[in-house]
């Protein structure tokens, strides 16, 4: 079993960065793609940001291109730098791990363990 454990969230002004870290334990995620979603008051969750098991593949939402970095520092922790952040931006983030392959990777369904989220609120 994989527990996730998001950290970083927090509150900020547009324009300013946040840097989000999920932690892994229970089993090495080091074969798995990770990715980050989020889920805004009264909308459906959705994708961020992926990377592939050794960093080499990266993938993300248009809304996010060029102001947020999906990075992993260890075998076990995946952070998202946010720059230029927008109020609609606005969300509890979620780290997810999965041990299938760079297939569909925007898919909630494609990821078998989930964080409990992190809140990140920009003000404009």
């Amino acid at each position: 079993q994989v527990q996730l454990i998001e950290s970083g969230g927090g509150l900020v002004q547009a324009g300013g960065s946040l840097r989000l870290s999920c932690a892994a334990s229970g089993r090495t995620v080091s074969t798995y793609r990770m990715a980050w979603f989020r889920q805004a008051p009264g909308k459906e969750r959705e994708f961020v940001a992926a990377i592939s098991w050794n960093g080499g593949s990266t993938h993300y939402a248009d809304s996010v291109k060029g102001r947020f970095a999906i990075s992993r520092d260890s075998a076990n922790t995946v952070n998202l730098q946010m720059n230029s952040l927008k109020p609609d931006d606005t969300a509890v983030y979620y780290c997810a791990a999965d041990r299938r392959s760079w297939e569909q990777v925007t898919a909630t369904l494609q990821y078998a363990y989930w964080g409990q989220g992190t809140q990140v609120t920009v003000s404009s």
